[in-house]
């Protein structure tokens, strides 16, 4: 069988591994990106149109590496030429008084994010067509916008190419070898590489089972549902319509964008899904997620049809704490994981991309990673013997 010799294999094209290949050839670093599907697909995460990017978050750490991200976006959009982010602003609602609503709020005042807070008499003049939950109340995080998803996704890997990265796709990895150099096999061929990277989204398991390691992942298909606007307009994009997102609503998060993929259609969608196998995602059928949408716009939003006009679909892999793994293997220290994005790991993709880049080239990484490691988790901190 046919081999050949990287200073860096990544495993999954998707963001993640997009952009740490795109990071790895900017540091003269001859890179593979593999992928076991044909490019571009939609069996991942990182599919779609558009996803929020935001610096409101409930935790500084994400703060702070979003004020990053935000920049090597504007990066990117300058060494391609392509827009990649449309500043619209997110609607954060939740109740006044709620513990997770002023988490989001006093991480917000505490970096200085340029915010606006709608008291109830002028929320309608800013947001109309919205019917605010009594006793919640709203912040506007005004950096936060839509991300040009698939747009963005295509970009890293076409600067990647021209920096001289190599992506094969179609293959999928059937074996893994750990060692130096660790060898990473295919049906088509044999890779050796100084360092891996296994950037494998839902599959991120089953490839670390060829080096004794299991994480505690759970795979879950999310209903992607776009909802019709009774008069065209008036949530789009073209009006200046915002993201949002409302907490304390349901038990798990409802997010939106405005009018903007599709013509007339509002993506709207609850943050949270039923666990699936990702090779039989197509057999998962559960809709309970889409009856608590359709109660939520009844009542919230009286410009949209309460009944989805399109529904696709993505998969989360979770956390047990909803937070990322960005660390080496406990055993093998050039083999580096990006896993358990937890549905808000897309707009992150430059900074994890220069984190994951940064240990496998053995380097100290930009920032604290505490909150990302492997050994949180006490039973899956050693790789099984």
């Amino acid at each position: 069988m046919e081999s050949e010799d990287f200073d860096c294999v990544v495993v999954g094209a998707g963001i993640q591994g997009s952009f740490t290949a795109y990071h790895l050839a900017k540091n003269n670093k001859r890179t593979l990106l593999l992928e076991q599907f044909v490019l571009p697909h939609s069996r991942g995460s990182s599919h779609g149109q558009t996803r929020i990017i935001r610096k409101a978050y409930d935790q500084d750490f994400y703060t702070h590496m979003m004020e990053e991200s935000y920049q090597l976006w504007s990066q990117l959009e300058k060494e391609a030429g392509v827009q990649l982010y449309r500043r619209t602003g997110m609607l954060l609602m939740g109740p006044e008084m709620g513990e997770e609503f002023l988490l989001y709020k006093n991480t917000m005042e505490r970096n200085g994010i340029p915010t606006v807070t709608l008291d109830p008499a002028e929320f309608s003049a800013y947001i109309p067509h919205v019917n605010r939950c009594p006793g919640h109340a709203a912040i506007v995080d005004t950096t936060a916008g839509v991300l040009y998803a698939d747009r963005a996704l295509r970009t890293a890997q076409e600067v990647f190419r021209r920096l001289g990265g190599v992506i094969r796709d179609g293959e999928k990895v059937i074996d893994i070898k750990p060692g130096t150099p660790v060898t990473v096999t295919t049906a088509s061929r044999i890779y050796r590489a100084k360092s891996l990277v296994i950037t494998a989204g839902p599959w991120a398991n089953i490839l670390l089972s060829h080096t004794n390691l299991h994480l505690p992942l759970q795979v879950l298909k999310i209903n992607v549902c776009y909802w019709r606007e009774r008069t065209p307009g008036m949530y789009s994009v073209g009006k200046r319509f915002p993201c949002f997102l409302q907490m304390g609503s349901e038990e798990h998060h409802i997010y939106g964008l405005p009018a903007n993929e599709y013509p007339g259609l509002m993506k709207i969608c609850y943050h949270v899904g039923s666990e699936t196998d990702p090779d039989e995602r197509d057999r998962q059928t559960d809709r309970g997620d889409i009856a608590i949408l359709s109660r939520y716009i009844s009542r919230q939003f009286p410009g949209l049809v309460p009944v989805p006009a399109v529904v696709e679909s993505c998969m989360y892999t979770v956390t047990p704490d909803h937070h990322f793994v960005l660390d080496c293997h406990p055993s093998h220290r050039n083999i580096v994981i990006g896993a358990g994005f937890s549905g808000h790991g897309f707009k992150f993709g430059p900074v994890v991309g220069k984190v994951l880049c940064e240990l496998a080239l053995g380097r100290m990484p930009s920032y604290d990673l505490s909150p990302f490691k492997i050994q949180r988790f006490p039973s899956h901190s050693k790789a099984a013997l």
